[in-house]
């Protein structure tokens, strides 16, 4: 196995783009509806299956019909799911997204059973051969704390597997110092989003986002994603910016799972910074191509056309 892919598993519901939501009482139309497998870890293993490597995803659904849909679509789409836990308390874990022309996404959650996985569900063996391990989701998995990230993590650096890092941080996030170089001490690859970054470190710039988090652990590549304006990452003390691809964007949903994939199989593919900015930034950008989070992801020989066609505007920064 390539990729262990774990963290949140979710049933995506999508809307085609409307011009407005309709008001109370109203019905507007639509001209199309998507079901499809989400969230961190399902995303990112689906994108990294296209990419052409072996993943697997470690995570809980419920026992209901959307449960049995995340199972069977992540096995058409190439992905192991065979380690998979059920939750018998909690229902699999859904979102509704709404998308409104020129205006960003509104999305109603249901967390599920992603609120009822924990260490406990995790086989460390499964990790045994594994390249790398990537958590997805982190701090909105009630049950799965800072003690199951050490844990977890420390039984991936005894079987020398380097380990990636998404968050999702909740809202009114708090973090000391000393809980941050905690999270980072086993981590390889940090990738927040600035929004995220900001709630860490309390700074608005994403160059000195990425500099204060590296400096907790210099060993750790930060990667912190801008969304439409590109990012920043800091590697061995270099910190580049990256901008973004030209590309007619249709859903942003699944953008930076599919750059955390991107950027995981750089990594594999022992590139160099700059190459795995440019190789992850046109992953995220195909991703934001179609309806969904990963049907317009591209597979390795696109990625590879693409980049070699498109510029990509990279900058060293000093602070």
């Amino acid at each position: 196995m390539d990729v262990i892919c774990l963290g949140i598993l979710v049933a995506d519901i999508f809307a085609n783009p409307v011009s407005a939501l309709p008001a109370a009482g109203q019905l507007s139309l639509t001209d199309r509806f998507l079901m499809s497998v989400g969230g961190c870890a399902s995303n990112t293993a689906v994108c990294l299956s296209r990419l052409g490597r072996k993943a697997k995803v470690l995570g809980k659904v419920g026992t209901d019909l959307f449960g049995g849909f995340v199972l069977d679509e992540l096995r058409r789409l190439g992905v192991d799911c065979s380690s998979v836990a059920s939750s018998t308390t909690h229902p699999t874990s859904a979102t509704v997204i709404l998308n409104v022309t020129g205006e960003d996404r509104r999305f109603l959650h249901c967390i599920g059973a992603n609120a009822d996985f924990s260490f406990a569900d995790v086989d460390c063996s499964l990790l045994d051969g594994a390249s790398i391990l990537y958590v997805g989701g982190y701090m909105v998995m009630p049950k799965f704390g800072a003690d199951d990230l050490t844990q977890l993590f420390h039984a991936a650096k005894q079987r020398q597997v380097r380990t990636v890092l998404d968050v999702v941080t909740p809202p009114g996030l708090s973090m000391s110092r000393r809980q941050l170089e905690s999270m980072l001490a086993h981590t390889d690859v940090f990738l927040p989003n600035s929004d995220e970054a900001e709630a860490m470190t309390g700074l608005k710039d994403p160059a000195r986002q990425a500099s204060f988090l590296s400096a907790l652990n210099p060993a750790c590549d930060i990667v912190v994603t801008l969304g439409a304006h590109g990012s920043v990452a800091v590697r061995n003390g270099e910190i580049i910016r990256a901008g973004t691809y030209a590309i007619q964007a249709v859903d942003e949903s699944g953008a930076g799972d599919a750059f955390a994939a991107g950027y995981i199989t750089s990594l594999l593919e022992g590139w160099s910074l700059e190459k795995s900015l440019r190789f992850a930034s046109a992953i995220g950008a195909s991703s934001a191509s179609a309806l969904g989070c990963t049907a317009g992801v591209f597979t390795l020989d696109e990625a590879l056309a693409f980049t070699s066609r498109q510029t990509l505007k990279i900058e060293r920064i000093r602070l």
